[in-house]
């Protein structure tokens, strides 16, 4: 099989008439827009700018690099820290040599330029030392590929004669950035550096012509591994490609539900061409146990994958699959403590989290879990980074890792670990995932933005299509767009439930949260109440949320990590009101049934409780409706005096708004009710009639 299409050449004419800074942001927007160039968050570019300083008015050399974080393609200016190169050459005269390669690093600050709170990274010295304006640093899985066969050297020589550099693997900082400046000095006509196990370093004295050398050695590297590699890099292909639909679901449940014990994770999907190649193939052990070698790949990745038996076998033993998954994960556990046990000294940073991020499953792809849906992505592309590495060695050498011991001080490194204890505090709500029904409406979509805001992956769904649309493309603008699936769903369609849970468990690898509050309301006298308009409450208010409840409780049940339910019921669930019989009855049915679930489901810490609204009138589609003329007549007012009539029959004399019930909501979903189950809270300003008893 192809390595990789050859990458394109994207730079415009047209801007070479932008400013300095402007081109480095293109510049560096392009390379990072495309994966076959970097991963995300990966390399970093760098411009050295005349620039007028703002105290002596001298024009001065500042050196553009990308600034420690961040991501290439979404790049802009504040992205990037701003040096002054004069004085981040005179570090120079205070460095103490190899053995005190981090003390630099705090001296990085001292040559700030204009105030900038952008951190420099520790590749600054990489860029600073190079003698050209501008300088790019990429992660092509070519190139890596290349520089990770066991005659890497060799095979760099053949592929770019006398115009590549060669450099083996060292930690980035200021000794690297120094030998990089001695060999490009030594030889003059070299127009990049491949730094082993690494990754790629090219220059030019324009900002077009650094991106044209970064694209154009790039597609070198991909022409020879094209022309050169062998048919089956990892083997020929044991497995092939399976579906068992139910199986899958119960097996992505089991394998989260165990890895969120301490800690919840989420899931991303991958079935790759080059996952299905790699996970399929008969070296898939064999190589995968060498480890992901490039130290960009493995600190978002770990060093090794897990690998579980083909979906073939693990369904053969679907009836102890609890067993055979914890199994395995203890397995995992036991090495990787292990493997940190050996490694460690006295000043390492303390055992992280020793379950895997990376499972692979012969006839099935790959699954990544992570804090958060964007890290398990990332993850997830990352290891397709690392196999594309693993293809072009293998397909034409012998693919080599980085040592154990040399792994571990990069995964271990103490400027690693800062940027760990950078990181803001987690949300309340992160890692957990939470399905709303009738997400599209005033009560759902406030509910939906509020477990949003706190770190909560959401699935939307609705029967309204455009409705629940305009809602995801609201909220994947607000808070991004890994975070929000959306469903269209009918609650009282069995098979329409079973198929959005098993489509959310595919995305984000299960539920912890259910907000069951699809709904409509509906008038009439009881002697005037039809068969129909009784089903209707039913089917809608009382099996919906039973159909619903039941899919999801099973999904708990299988991940074994508790759950919370919540149902959006009424104070009419408590008090019925005249001329809503038919409502009033099927709201009072959730109760009974939460309490059902309290009962039950507390073997499996399964909580389950009700936030009962009332009169929620603005924002509502509700009382967009029929509903509102139907109330007003019942009580015997005009439209217009609706809203105002129910603020002023609440104890509080306050109107209700989604928000409100969003906060009710979110109470029952957080840990701040952890010790409660079985129980109701009333949003209503105050209700004496709905007083529970």
């Amino acid at each position: 099989m192809k390595f990789q299409n050859n990458v394109v050449n994207n730079w415009n004419s047209k801007y070479n008439k932008l400013s300095k800074i402007d081109q480095l942001i293109i510049r560096s927007n392009l390379l990072g827009s495309d994966l076959k160039v970097t991963n995300f968050g990966g390399g970093n570019t760098s411009s050295k700018i005349s620039m007028k300083d703002p105290i002596t008015k001298k024009n001065e050399t500042i050196l553009y690099v990308k600034g420690s974080g961040g991501d290439l393609g979404s790049i802009k200016k504040n992205g990037f820290a701003s040096l002054y190169l004069d004085k981040f050459n005179s570090l120079k005269n205070i460095y103490r040599g190899f053995n005190h390669e981090d003390e630099m690093v705090g001296y990085y600050p001292m040559c700030t330029f204009n105030n900038n709170p952008r951190a420099a990274s520790i590749d600054t010295p990489l860029h600073a030392y190079v003698p050209y304006p501008e300088v790019d640093h990429t992660h092509p899985d070519s190139i890596i590929a290349l520089a990770t066969m066991k005659n890497g050297r060799d095979i760099i020589k053949k592929v770019y004669g006398d115009s590549m550099g060669w450099l083996d693997w060292q930690r980035p900082g200021f000794d690297l950035g120094l030998k990089m400046e001695n060999l490009i000095n030594k030889n003059k006509n070299i127009i990049g550096i491949v730094l082993g196990h690494h990754g790629l370093f090219t220059w030019g004295n324009t900002n077009q012509k650094c991106y044209s050398n970064s694209i154009d050695l790039i597609k070198k590297a991909q022409t020879y591994l094209n022309s050169s590699i062998k048919k089956y890099s990892f083997g020929k292909p044991v497995y092939k490609k399976k579906s068992n639909p139910d199986f899958e679901v119960k097996l992505i449940s089991t394998i989260r539900g165990n890895l969120s014990k301490e800690n919840s994770k989420i899931l991303h999907l991958d079935k790759s061409d080059i996952t299905l190649e790699f996970v399929n193939s008969q070296n898939l052990k064999q190589v995968s146990a060498i480890g992901t070698s490039c130290p960009d790949h493995f600190l978002r990745t770990k060093r090794l994958p897990m690998v579980l038996p083909s979906l073939t076998e693990l369904f053969k033993n679907e009836n102890k699959i609890e067993s055979v998954i914890q199994s395995y994960l203890n397995k995992y556990k036991d090495a990787y403590t292990k493997y940190y046990s050996r490694n460690k000294t006295k000043g390492s940073p303390s055992l992280r989290d020793p379950f895997p991020v990376i499972v692979l499953i012969p006839e099935y792809g790959m699954m990544s879990f992570a804090k958060n849906k964007s890290t398990a992505r990332i993850s997830s592309e990352f290891f397709c980074n690392a196999m594309n590495v693993m293809k072009g060695a293998e397909g034409i050498s012998k693919y080599t890792g980085l040592t154990e011991k040399e792994a571990f001080r990069i995964e271990y490194w103490e400027l690693e670990e800062a940027k760990l204890r950078r990181m803001p505090a987690e949300k309340e709500l992160a890692g957990k995932v939470a399905l709303i029904t009738g997400a599209a409406g005033g009560i759902g979509s406030a509910t939906a933005k509020k477990f949003l805001s706190e770190g909560s992956c959401v699935i939307l769904t609705d029967i309204d299509k455009s409705a629940l649309k305009n809602k995801h493309d609201e909220f994947s603008k607000e808070f991004g767009k890994d975070v929000v699936h959306s469903i269209i769903m009918d609650v009282t369609d069995e098979k329409d439930v079973k198929n959005a849970v098993s489509e959310s468990i595919n995305f984000f690898g299960g539920i912890d949260i259910l907000v069951a509050n699809a709904g409509f309301a509906s008038a009439a006298l009881f002697e005037k109440t039809s068969t129909k308009l009784w089903d209707k409450n039913m089917d809608i208010l009382s099996k919906g949320c039973f159909l619903i409840s039941r899919e999801v409780y099973q999904n708990m049940m299988q991940q074994n990590n508790g759950g919370s339910i919540i149902f959006v019921s009424s104070k009419n669930s408590l008090n019925a009101s005249k001329g809503a019989s038919a409502y009033s009855v099927a709201k009072s049915s959730l109760l009974h049934l939460s309490r059902s679930i309290a009962l039950e489901g507390s073997v499996y810490k399964i909580r389950s409780n009700v936030v009962n609204p009332d009169a929620v009138i603005q924002n509502s589609k509700i009382w967009q409706g029929d509903w509102t003329k139907q109330r007003a007549k019942s009580n015997k007012i005009n439209v217009k005096e609706v809203e105002e009539f129910y603020k002023n029959r609440s104890l509080l004399k306050v109107s209700i708004l989604p928000e409100d019930i969003a906060e009710g909501i979110y109470f029952f979903a957080s840990s701040k009710s952890k010790k409660s189950t079985g129980n109701i809270i009333n949003v209503d300003g105050g209700n004496i009639t709905s007083f529970t008893r």
